[in-house]
């Protein structure tokens, strides 16, 4: 399998962690699911992100549930996060995966870095200890507590080649995307690629100033994809309307604290999964909470309905 570099692009699914009523990792299911990334047109997969219940994996654990994925995924690439507070995991765990023939890394800040200072110590740090291994370094403010300025983002990028993908996710950040962009194209920074996160709710506006695509997740990938290409194509008004009738959903699906479990709910009404189960502890919907997304997935499927787009039209191409 190739390593990841600058030139990714397309969506980078984030991959949730499939786990069986009793709490053990269900991979089947990841076959399944795997398979269902793959038909619904992603570029590649990211998997033991925070969507991926990574911290509740033992170590072994997450070398079993990598090696199924990759085993499954073809030719793709497998991004897998290593986020640590510690160095020595951190470094374990990517000689692990990587040796099984992941694309790369995906890590973000350890907590409490309140300077430029300190951030970039931190990198040249994990530089020190991951060696040439490519890395994606995820820019999310909101779960890291780091904030990265845009000058400080262009000065990593530009001192360490190990660097070669940014997942965009501050928020709100689409000023910062606009600001790294404008870097390259003014020769102040090589050419980087650039992949959305936040579930894709700004993905259109993101597209417009200059992301490569996407990493990040949505019990409907396929437009995520779909949305991608469309803007690929030169045709971003019809990305913004197929975008537009999935927007109450992948709104709602970025809710704090049940996100996740709405995210699993979905797939498994959908045949991805064969249980929506979290591994504890973690959110449980409720019967409103049922009923909530029972109507915006009929109502999703109404408005493609309306607007002229068949349920199925990734596979219709």
């Amino acid at each position: 399998m190739s390593l990841i570099d600058e030139t990714a692009s397309g969506l980078f699914a984030i991959a949730v962690t499939p786990f069986s009523e009793d709490g053990s990792l269900d991979l089947q299911s990841t076959d399944t699911m795997v398979d269902f990334y793959l038909e619904s047109g992603c570029s590649g997969l990211t998997i033991l992100g925070i969507m991926g219940e990574a911290q509740k994996l033992l170590p072994d654990e997450a070398v079993t549930f990598t090696k199924r994925v990759l085993s499954r995924s073809g030719n793709i690439p497998v991004v897998v996060g290593v986020s640590s507070p510690a160095f020595q995991p951190m470094e374990r765990l990517t000689k692990q995966v990587m040796d099984l023939g992941a694309a790369g890394v995906m890590l973000a800040p350890m907590g409490g870095l309140n300077t430029d200072l300190k951030i970039k110590n931190y990198f040249f740090a994990v530089a020190e200890f991951l060696g040439g291994t490519p890395v994606v370094l995820q820019d999310y403010p909101p779960s890291s507590g780091v904030n990265i300025s845009s000058n400080l983002l262009v000065n990593l990028f530009d001192e360490l080649p190990m660097l070669k993908v940014l997942k965009h996710e501050d928020w709100p950040g689409l000023r910062k995307l606009t600001e790294f962009k404008r870097a390259q194209s003014q020769g102040k920074l090589r050419e980087v690629s650039v992949l959305a996160g936040n579930g894709g709710l700004f993905l259109p506006q993101e597209l417009d100033r200059g992301a490569d695509g996407a990493m990040t997740g949505f019990a409907f990938p396929e437009m995520l994809a779909k949305v991608i290409k469309l803007y690929a194509e030169g045709a971003a008004p019809d990305a913004e309307d197929l975008f537009d009738c999935y927007l109450p959903l992948c709104k709602h699906e970025q809710q704090l604290g049940i996100g996740l479990a709405l995210r699993k709910e979905t797939l498994f009404r959908r045949g991805v999964l064969s249980s929506p189960a979290i591994r504890a502890p973690g959110p449980a919907l409720d019967v409103k909470d049922y009923s909530e997304l029972s109507h915006l997935i009929s109502r999703l499927y109404r408005r493609l309905s309306m607007s002229g787009y068949p349920t199925d039209f990734w596979k219709a191409e």
